[in-house]
């Protein structure tokens, strides 16, 4: 299988798109050493949001590694963040700017158009058919992405990533109340620093999948990893930091539910 996948019965699915580590033997190949680190992942999010099946909640994670082609860009590899530097649908170079492709072996057009097709479109497919069964079901859905990335990445921003960032795409993806909803529960905890369209607002499945006028609700969570494990190489789950994030995320994912299912949250649109 090209992914993961656990159907719930929550009008929840959380999509992790850059789980992934799988690399195919042919793509390997053509890498760089500096792509079997893969320091871009977002690491161990399966674990972290390990809560979410007894939850009830759907769960898609990627198998393949955003070095082979990334999940949350859009197939036409057109820049999310105009004018800002990013990296694209199959990414050059790590966040630090190393090349991940031997001299010569960077992939050509036929070739990113063949990984569209084996490894980011049964992703889409599956994320598409699964909001599409939410819907049906309880006639509104929140999609929440889930990623993570080092605290300080100088190529995109500069000093310390707030610790929890959330984007809604200028809040085109989502109800208002909702976002208000999930960034008040994050404040209140008050253990951890909290941005709402900040530097990240979304990538493209929120800004894809999220619409609101037709009962689908996304939002992204990009976590600095330092909030849940060590940033560097292994790159470690650190159990005492992720202690004590994961009952808030427990509690920001159930109050997004709860929203859809029109809770005493949902009740403000």
């Amino acid at each position: 299988m090209d992914f993961k996948f656990n159907a719930g019965g929550l009008p929840l699915l959380v999509s992790m798109p850059h789980v992934g580590t799988d690399i195919p033997d042919d793509i390997a190949a053509g890498f760089a050493p500096a792509a079997s680190v893969k320091a871009d992942t977002d690491w161990h999010l399966e674990r972290l949001y390990g809560f979410l099946g007894e939850m009830g909640a759907s769960i898609l994670s990627a198998r393949w590694s955003r070095y082979v082609i990334d999940l949350n860009r859009p197939p036409e590899n057109t820049n999310l963040y105009p004018g800002q530097d990013t990296t694209g649908l199959c990414p050059l170079d790590t966040f630090g700017r190393e090349p991940l492709y031997a001299e010569g072996r960077a992939p050509d057009e036929a070739e990113v158009r063949r990984r569209l097709r084996l490894y980011w479109r049964p992703y889409h497919e599956q994320l598409r058919a699964e909001l599409d069964r939410l819907l049906a079901i309880h006639g509104r859905v929140v999609l929440w992405d889930a990623h993570s990335i080092a605290s300080v990445v100088p190529r995109f921003f500069e000093g310390k990533l707030p610790d929890l960032n959330f984007g809604t795409a200028d809040g085109a993806s989502c109800a208002p109340g909702m976002t208000e909803t999930i960034a008040a529960l994050a404040r209140a905890h008050g253990g951890y620093t909290v941005a709402v369209n900040g530097r990240f607002k979304g990538g493209h499945i929120t800004r894809h999948y999220g619409k609101p006028a037709g009962n689908v609700h996304a939002i992204q969570l990009e976590m600095c990893q330092s909030t849940y494990m060590d940033e560097s190489a292994p790159f470690a789950y650190r159990d005492d930091l992720a202690g004590r994030v994961r009952p808030l995320l427990r509690r920001l994912t159930q109050a997004a539910a709860d929203w859809a299912r029109g809770g005493a949250e949902g009740k403000t649109q």
